[in-house]
């Protein structure tokens, strides 16, 4: 099966894994994870413990012994991490109604309608990547909301989900990362500019008026569940002029998953167009990991689109790095 994940080139510095065929044992197959040094010819450092480059010799692959090549996430993430990023952002996101199928893997939710986040389900469960999908009783959950079916592929723990979908030929959405960060060693925050920072339990007209999700306004019913009560606190951030009006604005929320871990997740950015390319999406960034650690929180995570260059490019420089990557998935009429 074709992976749905990191079709993009690879490129020196991404980890990899390389099946390749050994020469001395024809026939013979054996996998090279490591950091790509060089493309052409293949060149790759081996791994050391961690996921992190080590001091190992390099090894190059000739292209003739290459039968599959495969982007990995940046650092060795375990399954269960995965897990727990997502339970924490299903959390922050609680829709209308959000139920687990039978056998207790799938956690089904229903929301506004039109943010995959809130409308869909997902593989939550421990079991959930070795045992094929509730799909029956997923689309009896959906239909008795009057939704389309949707559900969440993360990478690894959505195996069974990402075989469905591609072996049924579903609609897939945009390859999505998830970036995360310890709050620890926080950057500084740019006083340059003369806006002040506010933080509030709930959002006024003019922070949901700035909102927008993926370039399109949300419908008043999507904007009243954005601050509807979570499974956690929220905090609504902005950056304010002298005179009161608001530049920028993000949504800060403080979850947590069976890990026991308080993790601030980090969504809804958005600065007024005549007050982009100032610096005020990094400044708002610092802001809010600043609030998060003071509300104890110990992570932080966020969703960028992956060909999203310039996002990432931000978020880099918040100190995140990639964790995994997700995709939704819908059945075509």
């Amino acid at each position: 099966m074709m992976s749905i994940f990191r079709s993009d080139a690879v490129e020196p510095g991404d980890r990899i894994v390389v099946r390749r065929l050994l020469p001395e044992t024809p026939g013979h197959l054996s996998d090279v994870i490591g950091h790509v040094l060089s493309t052409d010819p293949l060149v790759v450092r081996p791994q050391q413990v961690g996921g992190l480059p080590s001091t190992a010799d390099s090894v190059e692959i000739p292209a003739e012994q290459v039968k599959i090549t495969k982007k990995l996430s940046p650092r060795r993430i375990r399954n269960s991490d995965i897990r727990a990023v997502e339970t924490s952002t299903a959390k922050a996101f609680p829709g209308i109604e959000h139920t687990w199928t039978t056998d207790g893997q799938w956690l089904m939710r229903a929301g506004d309608g039109i943010t995959e986040r809130s409308n869909s389900a997902a593989p939550l469960g421990a079991s959930a990547g070795f045992n094929p999908v509730p799909l029956a009783e997923i689309s009896a959950f959906y239909a008795r909301h009057n939704l389309p079916v949707r559900i969440l592929i993360p990478e690894r723990i959505g195996a069974p989900a990402e075989k469905l979908a591609t072996s049924n030929n579903w609609t897939l959405g945009p390859e999505i990362t998830v970036m995360t960060r310890e709050l620890t060693d926080l950057p500084a925050i740019d006083l340059g500019t003369a806006l002040r920072f506010e933080i509030n339990q709930q959002p006024d007209a003019e922070w949901l008026e700035l909102y927008h999700f993926r370039g399109h306004q949300l419908p008043v019913q999507a904007l009243e569940l954005l601050r509807s009560q979570i499974d956690g606190e929220m905090g609504f951030g902005r950056l304010l002029t002298e005179k009161g009006a608001t530049v920028a604005i993000t949504r800060g929320t403080l979850t947590t998953s069976g890990d026991d871990i308080l993790r601030l997740g980090y969504s809804a950015v958005e600065v007024s167009p005549e007050w982009r390319r100032q610096g005020l999406g990094t400044r708002l960034g610092a802001e809010m990991l600043h609030w998060g650690a003071s509300q104890g929180a110990q992570s932080a995570y966020l969703q960028v689109i992956s060909s999203n260059a310039a996002g990432r490019a931000l978020y880099s420089k918040l100190g995140f790095f990639e964790h995994h990557r997700h995709r939704y998935a819908q059945p075509n009429p």
